[in-house]
Parts: structure tokens; sequence; C-alpha cells
């Protein structure tokens, strides 16, 4: 691999924002997730739980619940709005006021033509389900009390709403019964019980979640309770049902999810709902749950997602059936001027510019050098309007900044300390609906006073209108073969001009965009396969770079590690050892060219979000501690430990 002078970079105070709510397509298999911020996130869980989309947020969006219509994704918040997304164009498609106070839960009856929301001012409004839009349709009753959560009977003619204190059912738009909930014990009887999750099955069981810590299980056709189970003397947050009914998982403010089951106790016992398992993967409030066929997804205010597989639907332990938590977005935050040595670090809200520290002093592998002169920020740039940032770049020079918005790219002529907005250009997106890759002839780019301002590769074709300048047009050069999983990361050689794409599955292709063809070495690595140990990883890449002085070498990274690829080394076998550094050191010179192959693979550096090689040969390795992004949550409810 070689040795490298480091600038080991902590000072990007990236902090994502906790999971509000999250909804499962079983018939796509994707998953729609919603932080408090505004933005949704897109997981293709056919494709290793690849986050595929994101739509940014916006200052005055609020998320509360997510629901799926077919292939179509809506949304209603605190803000009173109901939204639906174009996952295209990722954007809302259009929002559209309902006219009762804030939103607190959207549903969708099995049919897929109606919707229903629970609203502050105690009503539940049905809307229908049309091709385009949505239309409202009718008033259920009003109630005193605000409705938090609905759940739709499967055959779409009772709808269970939960309030405080009281369960509601609801036929034809009239209240039929109304199931009083116990406040709890001791000194929580004098506060109401909210009723956060209802659970409406096939044979008329509801089951209900509330802020007293308990899961209730009630008979729908009489109206009497069946069973509690105490789990907690916090909330009882959320609730979501298998596909079959057989399974109903809870998540608690106390961090855990809770199992339960459907089952006999014992051989001489009929079937009832039985605690069976308890799941311990957040810190914090457990706000989303999803029980999809062959695991338990969960996510809340600590802000990772977490994918628990139920080993009993899997028939051997394999890399599939290991627990997953997805902490970083599978995109890249920070951009490196490799030439000027500067740092741009991407925020919702604002863009902070930073300039490298310098070292000149020497030293043996794994030293500490000391600085002659500190990282300094030279700039922070605050976004303009309601829409958060989706994306920015640095120019290799550092003379160039943009950053653009769902609605228009913004870019900046730097010439420290002044910052100059030289273009503003208004975006109209035309989508692709296949999984290629189109390489631009001519590149986008503007010239002011002789400068170049950008080059880059654009993944969607982007018809253009500046409000200053000329009206850009681009010609299409190729097509990359269509490959059946998402590219993750990619990047094209400053010399070579060859593409290298990685993609959700870890298969790696180099694609010559002067030949329109993959290169041999690209062939000869997919006709011999990567390693196992390679394909086995969990966690996408999301950056490639490349060396400018070593042709041969190829720069990426995923969370965990970083590798260098030397395609001039020959390829690893599966007999092959991968992590072969400890054992190349041990070995004398003559000994070590009879070990070594093309990937490099340094596990030094963790929590990744971005490694770069400047054009001076030295890294840049940014790292966000996990442990400093659970110090600045908020204190989760207080637990008693183990002999205290």
């Amino acid at each position: 691999m070689g040795e490298f002078k480091v600038h080991r970079v902590r000072f990007f105070d990236y902090m994502p924002t906790a999971i509000r709510a999250m909804a499962f397509n079983a018939h796509t298999e994707r998953l729609a997730l919603a932080r408090m911020d505004g933005s949704v996130e897109i997981f293709n869980f056919t494709d290793h739980y690849f986050q595929e989309k994101v739509i940014p947020g916006k200052d005055s969006r609020s998320i509360e619940s997510l629901c799926w219509v077919g292939g179509r994704l809506f949304s209603a918040g605190l803000n009173g709005e109901i939204a639906e997304y174009d996952l295209e164009n990722l954007r809302p498609k259009y929002s559209m006021e309902a006219y009762g106070g804030p939103i607190w839960t959207i549903i969708s009856n099995t049919q897929g033509t109606q919707l229903a929301i629970g609203c502050e001012d105690g009503t539940v409004k049905l809307f229908e389900v049309l091709e385009e839009h949505i239309q409202f349709e009718r008033n259920l009753d009003r109630q005193k009390g605000r409705i938090i959560s609905l759940s739709w009977h499967p055959s779409g003619t009772h709808i269970a709403a939960g309030m405080m204190d009281m369960i509601l059912f609801a036929v034809s738009g009239h209240a039929v019964q109304r199931l009083l909930v116990d406040r709890g014990f001791g000194g929580s009887k004098s506060r109401e019980t909210v009723v956060w999750s209802v659970a409406f099955l096939s044979d008329h069981t509801v089951v209900s979640g509330d802020s007293a810590g308990k899961v209730q299980v009630w008979d729908g056709h009489t109206g009497t309770l069946v069973k509690t189970h105490l789990v907690t003397k916090w909330d009882v947050l959320a609730l979501s049902v298998s596909k079959d009914e057989s399974s109903v998982v809870a998540g608690t403010s106390e961090g855990t999810v809770i199992q339960f089951q459907f089952i006999a106790p014992t051989l001489q016992q009929d079937k009832e709902w039985v605690r069976t398992r308890t799941f311990k993967n957040h810190t914090h409030d457990v706000r989303a749950l999803a029980e999809i066929e062959t695991a338990i997804v969960s996510g809340g205010m600590d802000t990772h997602l977490v994918v628990r597989p139920l080993l009993e639907k899997f028939d051997e332990m394999s890399h599939a059936s290991g627990l997953r938590k997805i902490h970083f977005p599978h995109r890249n935050l920070v951009s490196c001027a490799k030439k000027a040595g500067l740092l741009l670090f991407q925020f919702p809200g604002q863009l902070e510019l930073w300039r490298l520290g310098d070292s000149d002093g020497h030293g043996k592998p794994g030293d500490r050098l000391p600085l002659k002169r500190k990282p300094e920020k030279l700039l922070l740039l605050k976004r303009k309007g309601e829409d958060h940032i989706c994306c920015s770049a640095l120019s290799s020079c550092g003379g160039w900044l943009a950053y653009s918005t769902v609605s228009c790219v913004r870019i900046y002529r730097l010439q420290l300390p002044r910052l100059y907005c030289i273009m503003r250009v208004a975006l109209a997106v035309v989508a692709m609906t296949t999984k290629c890759i189109h390489i631009l002839r001519y590149f986008f780019y503007y010239l002011i006073s002789g400068y170049e301002l950008i080059s880059s590769i654009l993944y969607n074709l982007l018809p253009m209108t500046a409000s200053h300048g000329p009206v850009l047009v681009f010609q299409l050069h190729c097509i990359v073969p269509v490959y059946g999983s998402c590219p993750s990361a990619m990047g094209i050689h400053p010399t070579t001009n060859n593409l290298t794409m990685v993609h959700a599955d870890q298969q790696l292709f180099e694609y010559s965009i002067v030949e329109k063809q993959y290169t041999d070495w690209s062939r000869k690595l997919q006709k011999q396969g990567l390693h196992n140990v390679w394909l086995d990883r969990d966690t996408p890449v999301t950056h490639v770079t490349f060396n400018q002085k070593n042709p041969n070498q190829v720069v990426l990274h995923d969370m965990h590690m970083f590798c260098i690829i030397d395609q001039s080394l020959p390829l690893p076998d599966q007999k092959t050892q991968f992590y072969n550094q400890i054992t190349l050191r041990s070995l004398s010179e003559q000994e070590r060219p009879s070990h070594l192959h093309a990937f490099k693979i340094c596990k030094t550096f963790q929590d990744l979000l971005c490694v770069s090689l400047l054009d001076d040969q030295s890294l840049v390795v940014v790292e966000r501690p996990l442990l400093a992004i659970t110090s600045q949550l908020p204190a989760p409810v207080r637990q008693k430990k183990f002999a205290t």
C-alpha cells in the first residue's frame, strides 16, 4: 500500500436527526423512513438495504406518519398538511391542507382506495385516492380529543382510533364503540393515557400500545379487554404486525423492541398473545417499527436504522442473517479540493469550508506529527430559502463552490475572504427511469474571465435555464450497460477517462468512456470473481477517487475501511488471505512479492465519512465517531442499573 501522511479529520460535526416514522411496501420491498428534519429516505431491501433515494427536508415540513398506496408515498404532519411525493424527481409532488389542525397519523385501507388521517381537532378525515391526486371525501364523527393513532380493519369497513384514555371504533362514519384504557398504576393514575398506536387484526382483535407502558389486547366484537402486558414504566410508542398476523412487535421509550406471538403456552391451552422476545438495539425512544417477512426494522431518537433478522426465518446462519445498523447516509457529504487542501462539509442548512492543517515533521508509521498550522474554518455559507441542501461540490483548485436544493443550483467564485455568487440555475428535472449511468459528451461548464467553473458527470439529464448567461445543452455520449444493483459510488479517472463504479452488492466495474466498453481489467475481475470477504461487507462504498501520480491505483471507502486497489498487482482468489497487511509486515523483502494482491485494506480508522488523496500524496480521512453523535443526543429515559 505504501506510506502516506494522513490528515485525520474529526471536526465535521455531522449530526443526523431522529427517525420519526417509517412504512414498508411489501410489494416493492422498499422502506420509506422520515426524519425530524422533514427528509424522507427510501431503502431498497432487495438490494442489500441500500439507501437508493433521499428527498431533502424543508424548514416548514413536518412528518409524523407515512403510508404507501401501491407505489405512491404519502405523509402527514403537525403542519396540518398531507403530501404526496414524486419518487422519480425526489421532491413533494403536491401538498394540501387538511383543515383539521396538526395531523398525527395517516393510513390507507387494504384496497388502496382511501386514506384516513387523525387530526388534532378530533376528526378522522377520509380522502379518496385518485389517479393523480387525492380528494376529500368526508369526516367521521368528531370526538372531544385529538386522534393520535389509527388502524383500518383489513376488510375496510371498520377503523380503530387511539385517543387520550380511549380507543374508538367507527363504522360507516359513526362511532359504534368506545373502550376505556386504564391510566396505569400509582402516581400515573393522575395523568391521561395516550394511546400511541393501535393495530386492527382480521379476527377483530385490537392491539394497543400506550403511555402507561402497556400493550393491551382487546376483543373488537364485544369491546372487552382480553389481556394486558405491562412491558415498561415508560411509553409504548409504536406497534407493527406481521403479514400473517401471528406476531406483533412493540417499541418503547427505553429503546427496547418486544415481540408478542399468537401461540399456545402449553399443549393443553388455547392460543393467546404471549410475550416471547425482547431486543435491545437502541439507546433512546423507538419511534418507528416495521415487521417484515424475515426481520424487525426499527428506528428512533438515536438516529440509526436497525434491521434485526428473525433467525427462525433462515435455514442456516449466513451473511444475510446478521444484524445491520445503518448509521450514515449512503452518499458523500464531504468534498475535497485536492490541489488546495480544502474540505467542504455539507449540512442541511449550511456549508462549511475548512483549510487542512500542516506539519513539516517526519516520523515512523503510526506517529502523530506536530502541527505547524492548525485546521482553520474559512467560510460558513448559509443556504437561501427553506429547501435543504441536497448536494454540494468544491472544485479541485478550491476556487469554485456549488450547491443545489430541489429547486435551484447556486455557484460561487471563491476569492477568500470574499465569496461571489455568479450563477443561479433553476432546475427542471427529467428523471431516469432505469438504472443507467449517462456519460455526457459535453460537460457542464461556465466560463467567466477565462476560468472554467465546473466540469462534472451528471446522473440525470437536466435541461437548465440560467438567470444570467446561456442555455446549456447536453449531448448524450453513451449508456453504460444496465446492472441489477444500484451504483453506490463512482468516479472518472483524471488521466485514463475510465469510469469506476461500485454497486450496492459490492460488485466493481471499470468502463472505458473513450472505447464505450468495459476495460480488460474489469472483464478479468468479473471473470475471476471478487473475494468473498469483500462481498460479505455490509456497508456500501460511498466514495471513489484516484492517485494521479499512479494511474493504477483506485482509492475507495465505506464506513469501516478504505481500500487502495492496485491494478498492476494480481487479483486475489478465494484461497488468498484477503486481509494480509500484518502478514506482509512480518515477511522479508524477498518473500513479500509472492503474497501481494490488488486489494489493500486499512481498518485503522473507523466511522468514515470521507477518504481522499491529495495531489501532494497525503491522505485525508474524515471520521465521525458514533460516540460523538451519541453524546449530542438528549438524555435517554432513566433506567435502573444492576446493584444501584
